[in-house]
């Protein structure tokens, strides 16, 4: 008899499923359910699965080699155990910044069956195996073993250590996932997924310094330090006992097993816990509870209203500034961009082989927000379509919107530019960047503006990572690279101007480029929302359907 057949009233006792056997295959073919009729939702999802399925195996498969190729390597052992580490900490972080993407993770949608903990516990962990995080979680360690073992001894603990590793960081996922559920199903929890954009930036530009800095410092002999550290922590350990008994130190070997086999056990019983609190503890969160927090946001939305300029623009300026606050995909965006348009500069700045020049990266991240400025409201276009009846109305609404970026937009260009010349001390090229920068946010506002009035596209609000419609991806591309091609020859003025000045040997005179800068990238947004108005005006039922299919 299957779980999901049994009497509403009717306690497990000794059935089959009580004792996990039956529930394993249950949960099992779920997991499989879940995922075909995920995929076969749309095309564009079968085909994201199918090119996210393939490149991983695709990496996978280099790593192992990767790995293997490393095998007799005096230092091999430093890398797959901080290897080891660094899967550990991406597989706990998953569940809070990647909420959505495993329905399995909220288990309190099986509140309403009679099960018990324990195999339900065994079953959720043999159903978080289907995937393909584990399974290229199992490649990697699957070549770090094979990296360090060595003869009879480190082939028997790397037979253990490898499955070990990947239960323990599935135990660790899962823990975590369960004691935050009802965190990760409210509202505060889809926000915190708006921090993955800036883990997954702060998190290639903090590989690629580290990688440069190893390479400088003698290669994998650097590691060495903190891996002996590491190697000590689970489920590094595992990995770890590998590399102790290849080398002979069987009772180390020994306990670095069971560090790890203990901290599986551990996880398992807060998972547990967690679990059976979850099930049975009422939800805490009240309408009454949020009453305060209201207040307080209307009354901070009044002093906003107050600080912005009467009439048609102030209303709209707030409203945008309210996405940017409140707006998961927006809010998303922001954070992106912003987080990158400082790493960038500073990260090379910091190796003392960037340039000033890369402070304009800001500019150019910051600017890109003017782009699908309707997509942002989605449906409720229409209460937008409805106040705009002429091309003033309309050149109105997108200099609002202008105005509303530029708040953000200009005072971070400003900072990330003076910092990024503090820590080179190059305070002479500051007044020509800073120039550029102003023409390039300009030149982005503007063909923001008309890319937004020809292109726009739909946004979806169901998945946290699908961030154009089914069919409007051509949309997305033509807008966004369509429009970054054409702010760049909008800035070749400026640019041509820049270069003409150091080949004449004319450095006295750079400083006339932030000045010229900003009034260029004045005119050119000027132009560019002129240009915009009655386009958008024009097309606000064509606007008004490309919005609304996410």
């Amino acid at each position: 008899m299957s779980v999901l057949d049994a009497p509403v009233g009717a306690a497990p006792g000794r059935d089959s499923t009580s004792g996990g056997e039956g529930l394993v295959p249950v949960f099992v073919r779920l997991k499989l359910t879940l995922l075909r009729n995920g995929l076969r939702q749309s095309a564009g999802r079968r085909a994201a699965y199918i090119t996210s399925l393939v490149l991983a195996l695709l990496i996978a498969a280099g790593q192992l080699i990767a790995l293997i190729a490393l095998r007799g390597n005096a230092h091999a052992g430093s890398l797959v155990v901080l290897l080891a580490g660094l899967l550990a900490v991406g597989w706990t972080v998953m569940p809070l910044f990647f909420p959505s993407g495993d329905e399995t993770l909220d288990p309190s949608r099986l509140v309403m069956l009679p099960l018990r903990p324990r195999p339900l516990i065994a079953a959720l962990l043999m159903a978080s195996l289907v995937g393909i995080g584990p399974l290229f979680t199992l490649c990697l360690t699957a070549g770090s073993v094979i990296a360090v073992a060595q003869g009879v001894a480190g082939a028997v603990f790397a037979v253990v250590a490898a499955p070990l590793t990947l239960l323990v960081c599935v135990a660790l996922t899962r823990a975590v996932a369960t004691a935050n559920t009802r965190l990760l199903t409210s509202r505060k929890g889809r926000d915190l997924a708006v921090l993955s954009g800036l883990l997954i930036a702060v998190g290639f530009q903090v590989v690629n310094f580290g990688a440069q800095r190893l390479g400088r410092a003698g290669g994998l002999s650097a590691l060495d330090p903190v891996a002996d550290v590491v190697r000590w922590l689970p489920p590094a350990s595992a990995i770890g006992a590998v590399d102790s008994a290849s080398q002979g130190s069987y009772g180390q070997a020994a306990v670095q097993l069971l560090l790890s086999v203990a901290a599986l056990l551990a996880l398992l019983w807060l998972w547990q816990r967690s679990l059976v609190k979850l099930m049975t503890a009422p939800d805490g969160s009240t309408l009454a509870a949020a009453e305060p927090n209201r207040e307080k946001a209307g009354k901070g939305g009044s002093k906003l209203s107050a600080l912005l300029p009467q009439g048609r623009t102030g209303p709209v300026m707030e409203r945008s500034l309210r996405y940017i606050a409140r707006d998961p995909k927006t809010k998303a965006a922001w954070v992106t961009a912003l987080a990158i348009g400082l790493i960038v500069p500073m990260l090379n700045a910091l190796q003392g082989t960037g340039s000033l020049y890369f402070a304009c990266f800001a500019a150019g991240m910051l600017g890109m927000q003017m782009y699908n400025q309707f997509g942002q409201d989605t449906s409720a276009f229409w209460m937008v379509a409805l106040t705009i009846s002429s091309t003033r109305d309309a050149y109105l609404e997108l200099r609002a919107r202008a105005l509303a970026l530029l708040l953000i937009t200009l005072p971070y260009t400003i900072v990330v530019t003076v910092v990024t010349a503090a820590v080179l001390g190059d305070w002479e090229a500051l007044p020509e960047v800073m120039g550029l920068s102003f023409a390039m946010l300009g030149a982005m506002l503007a063909t923001g503006a008309v890319a937004s009035a020809n292109f726009p596209y739909s946004i979806p609000q169901d998945g946290a990572f699908k961030n154009v419609a089914p069919g409007q991806a051509g949309l997305a591309w033509i807008s966004i690279f369509g429009g970054m091609i054409s702010a760049a020859l909008l800035c070749a003025p400026v640019i041509t101007v820049t270069i003409w000045l150091h080949v004449a040997d004319m450095e006295q005179w750079l400083w006339l480029l932030l000045p010229a800068g900003a009034v260029y990238g004045a005119l050119i947004s000027w132009a560019g929302l002129r240009l915009a108005a009655p386009r958008t005006a024009n097309r606000l039922p064509e606007i008004l359907a490309a919005v609304s299919k996410g």
